[in-house]
């Protein structure tokens, strides 16, 4: 009995350590995400650069057209004359698709997608100039009924939707419906297919399965999450065109759907100014962007699309700004409640927020975030969830975990592998700040000895990154400590070094440029309009120091443009600025001398 007992107590005792790990370990995800929004918005509001060359860099007709065309008013007439001029050669074996779709075209793509085939660029654009057709037809707010159907499917993002929910739970049909609740795309490599799929069973069965608009269908967005590259090398020739196309159905999507009068379904969440009456008459066409939206929402004060797509429900009563995120709001309970008085509501359903169990039940029930990207940070990171409804509006959540690797590991081992990956990404972060971390430990190092208390060292680390981490749990992962318990903290840098070192780059630059990689990535994605990958100097210049003025950076104008002139290795006034980029990332000592 006493050998059952200790090894009963050895069993909790290690599963309680790997459950601690693993919730640091999504935690430091998380809190890295969400910082990442931060800085997304921040740069979103530099209102002139932004405005002039992110959101608005060529209006339909020019992308459509050549230059010397007459102006073409009839942007379908425009689109279908383009789409005449493509060809599909007789080596495409690929689905070849004809209007209006049926279910045997569906399943053609879905076939093709599995064998990895690209759908030609011709009846993409086709597929999309339909479904911004349809779309326009459909309201701000979507109303459905459960008295048609035996169940309706509410669904998140996913890596792997829909293909994954079409198999499980069957294709849409009156009696099997499906809401999709926004961030179709920015989700993983084969963004492309999920949106084709999705919007050719949107045009065969249009009453049966259903869109909301999530944060991520934005433009601004898909440059910083992938989408936008993602597009450009499957479809080097017609890029433009399609995401030009993609952007317009982006905000024809509906904002919201409701079920049975009593169910409101949105991507983000709330505030204490929402007016579902409001939304609904709102031209959402003309609010393509998330910048769009500052500018437009200034003169009706309301930011009511941003609070629909980026709030987050929390615990406490009230209603107020979402820091951590950067844009929409934190809403309480009392907010909740006040909506649903105002118009007999019994459930908000959500999504928009990673939950390790696929889906989490607030607010006293009346608030349910779903979330179906399983493995979203990691490979075995957590699972997905989906919600049935029945009639009587009963929630039922099918939970799963697609994976082809973490099968054959244990739980150690998984646990293992998600906390390897988020504490190289956490390791990042503290690299990119290095300078502003070692003056807080200084601070706290009067004597200059080069070690500090663990709070101190703690209170240092979250002074300058603002994760909201238990960082005293993580020193011995982050730090090392001396007998005396005490924090060398300058070894928190020890395994970290640039990509390339370039004696030309000062520190102070070096990390700078490592700290906003992604942000300079998206103004260059832009600034690189046949996406070659070249940039010239002098566009490299204005960029940079707009930038660098509008987010406060201190860096000397003389340092980024000897190191640009550096780099111009075969002199002919442009630079890589892929490679650019790529010499300013981080690189982790320990891995590369074990690879």
């Amino acid at each position: 009995i006493r050998a059952a007992i200790l090894i009963q107590k050895w069993y909790r005792f290690t599963m309680a350590r790997l459950e601690m790990r693993r919730r640091y370990s999504l935690s430091i995800f998380q809190s890295i995400e969400y910082a990442d929004e931060q800085d997304q918005l921040q740069v979103c509001n530099l209102p002139f650069f932004l405005y002039k060359h992110l959101c608005y860099p060529q209006d339909f007709s020019q992308i459509f057209t050549s230059p010397s065309a007459p102006q073409v008013v009839d942007e379908d007439l425009c689109l279908k004359e383009f789409e005449k001029k493509i060809d599909v050669p007789d080596s495409y074996y690929g689905p070849r698709l004809s209007f209006p779709l049926t279910v045997e075209d569906a399943n053609a793509l879905l076939h093709a997608f599995r064998n990895e085939q690209l759908l030609h660029a011709r009846y993409v654009l086709q597929l999309l100039s339909e479904t911004r057709r349809v779309l326009k037809e459909m309201p701000n707010i979507t109303h459905l009924s459960t008295s048609y159907s035996k169940e309706i499917t509410v669904c998140a993002a996913s890596l792997n939707a829909p293909f994954f929910f079409f198999l499980q739970n069957g294709l849409p049909s009156e009696q099997n419906r499906y809401v999709f609740n926004g961030d179709f795309v920015d989700r993983g490599k084969n963004s492309m297919e999920i949106l084709i799929i999705l919007f050719a069973f949107l045009l065969i069965y249009p009453n049966d399965l259903h869109l909301n608009r999530g944060n991520h269908e934005d433009y601004i967005m898909n440059l910083r999450y992938g989408f936008t590259k993602e597009v450009s090398k499957k479809y080097k020739d017609h890029w433009k065109q399609i995401l030009c196309l993609l952007r317009d159905v982006f905000s024809w999507l509906p904002l919201a759907t409701i079920i049975d009068s009593k169910v409101l379904i949105l991507h983000g969440g709330i505030s204490d100014t929402t007016d579902l009456d409001f939304l609904n008459a709102l031209e959402r066409n003309k609010v393509r962007d998330h910048i769009h939206v500052r500018i437009i929402l200034f003169s009706f004060k309301n930011f009511a699309i941003l609070d629909i797509l980026w709030s987050d429900p929390r615990s406490q009563n009230g209603c107020t700004p979402n820091k951590c995120r950067g844009g929409g709001c934190y809403f309480g309970p009392d907010v909740t409640a006040k909506l649903f008085e105002r118009y007999n509501l019994k459930m908000l359903i959500r999504s928009h927020e990673f939950k390790p169990e696929g889906y989490e039940i607030s607010h006293d029930g009346k608030v349910i975030t779903i979330f179906s990207a399983s493995n979203y940070y990691e490979e075995g990171s957590n699972r997905g969830a989906y919600i049935k409804l029945n009639p009587e509006l009963i929630p039922r959540f099918v939970q799963y975990q697609v994976s082809k690797f973490t099968r054959r590991q244990n739980l150690r081992e998984r646990v293992g592998t998600i906390e390897s990956s988020a504490l190289k990404s956490l390791r990042e972060k503290i690299y990119a700040h290095k300078s502003e971390l070692t003056s807080a430990f200084a601070q706290y190092d009067v004597n200059g000895t080069g070690r500090i208390s663990v709070n101190d060292w703690a209170a240092a680390m979250e002074s300058v990154l603002q994760l909201d981490l238990p960082w005293r749990m993580l020193r011995s992962q982050l730090a090392q400590m001396n007998p005396d318990g005490e924090v060398d903290f300058m070894s928190c840098f020890y395994d970290l070094k640039m990509g390339q070192p370039i004696k030309e780059a000062q520190p102070a630059l070096a990390e700078t440029l490592c700290r906003y990689r992604k942000d300079l990535e998206i103004i260059f994605n832009i600034i690189d309009k046949d996406h070659s990958g070249l940039i010239s100097l002098e566009e490299f210049s204005q960029t940079w120091r707009l930038f660098t003025s509008h987010l406060g950076i201190d860096v000397q104008d003389d340092s980024i443009d000897k190191l640009v002139l550096s780099i111009d290795y075969n002199k002919d006034g442009h630079i890589d600025f892929n490679e650019f980029l790529e010499a300013f990332h981080v690189v982790h000592r320990l891995e590369k001398k074990t690879t």
